[in-house]
């Protein structure tokens, strides 16, 4: 029988304390009255959570359009923490660590699935440098990129991470193959309450590692005639959600993600993906950048690439494997790229800063 979203399991703890729900009434109110800001964010999760409502209000992160404010069914919150629960084996009395804002779809996830779990989650300031407690063993927790970039030491008693809100860099994903937690990056948005799919990056048994995502159960994957990724997904999601992202499908449970189509570039007539391109050029630069476009009179878009860091001679030897329509026709430096609190680059926002 599926767990309701009005239920608290008998097994939850946070922070070495079981509460019932009256009891996480009295903490979410001692957290928004006297918490520090992190524990405020929890207190206000907590009160939205254990109100009479059926749905929770979040705000989208943009993944599908812009971004807005919607209503998400609790229930439906509570199908995608037992689906998670369930890919990864969780169970009851499993030490979780919560690092991430709670005011995030990511963060208000991981306490769900500890309420619904029945898990023992201690939460900590989700900061960049983290500080988890080195005596402890956690079986489960979920970071940014730039969290698990910064803290690679400090994980070693950790089991499983997640890692979304940010793409994981090819410097992070070939560190991580001498860690002792398996690493898995996921794919999901608001609207499919958190990952609908993970794609391992560690730990790889003796057969040869694919970079595909594997749904979760319950989704439903197809492409509308924009190739771009399409999901159905009954247990959190009435609606058929539509994104933005253009994959490259290989069988019914996993995917090739190969780039947003609001970043395709359309020079002289050929698409091209910004994502692909610097899939290539990462084994060549050492410096964080990005592909994006400015419009060219001949060509209607001509590639450019962005890089950050003081100007410096780029050879032409970098830009071996691409093809000629790929190979960016100007070179832009930018001292800091600008970002969102996850460390996602914003492209729009670099970009108009060029001269």
């Amino acid at each position: 029988m599926t767990p309701t979203f009005d239920k608290v399991h008998n097994h939850f703890q946070l922070n070495g304390i079981h509460y019932n729900r009256e009891g996480l009434k009295e903490v979410a109110y001692s957290f928004i009255k006297e918490g520090d800001d992190f524990e405020i964010a929890i207190g206000e999760f907590l009160a939205d959570w254990l109100d009479s409502n059926e749905t929770l209000t979040v705000q989208t992160s943009g993944s599908t359009g812009t971004p807005k404010t919607i209503g998400v069914s609790k229930q439906a919150m509570v199908h995608s923490a037992l689906t998670t629960g369930n890919f990864f084996e969780l169970q009851p009395k499993d030490r979780a660590l919560l690092c991430l804002p709670a005011g995030t779809i990511a963060g208000k996830m991981m306490l769900i699935r500890a309420l619904m779990l029945g898990l023992h989650l201690d939460s900590i300031p989700p900061k960049k440098i983290l500080e988890i407690n080195p005596r402890k063993t956690y079986q489960f927790a979920a970071m940014i990129p730039m969290q698990l970039q910064k803290n690679l030491a400090k994980v070693a008693k950790i089991k499983t991470i997640i890692v979304g809100g940010a793409p994981v860099s090819k410097d992070l994903k070939k560190i991580i193959q001498t860690i002792k937690p398996t690493v898995y990056e996921t794919y999901g948005m608001t609207e499919t309450v958190s990952h609908i799919a993970v794609k391992q990056l560690n730990n790889f048994s003796e057969e040869t590692p694919k970079p595909y995502f594997q749904v979760l159960p319950g989704v439903i994957i197809s492409q509308d005639n924009r190739d771009c990724l399409v999901i159905d997904a009954k247990n959190i999601s009435e609606a058929i959600i539509v994104t933005n992202d253009v994959v490259k499908i290989q069988d019914k449970s996993t995917f090739e993600w190969l780039g947003r189509i609001d970043h395709v570039i359309n020079s002289g007539g050929v698409k091209v993906h910004p994502e692909v391109i610097e899939n290539t050029l990462t084994a060549h630069l050492d410096e964080r950048f990005f592909i994006a476009s400015q419009p060219d009179n001949d060509l209607g878009e001509r590639v450019i690439l962005v890089i950050e860091g003081e100007e410096k001679t780029i050879k032409q030897d970098v830009f071996t494997g691409l093809h000629k329509h790929e190979i960016p026709k100007d070179i832009f430096f930018v001292n800091h790229f600008q970002e969102t609190h996850s460390g996602k680059i914003q492209r729009k926002k670099t970009l108009a800063s060029i001269k």
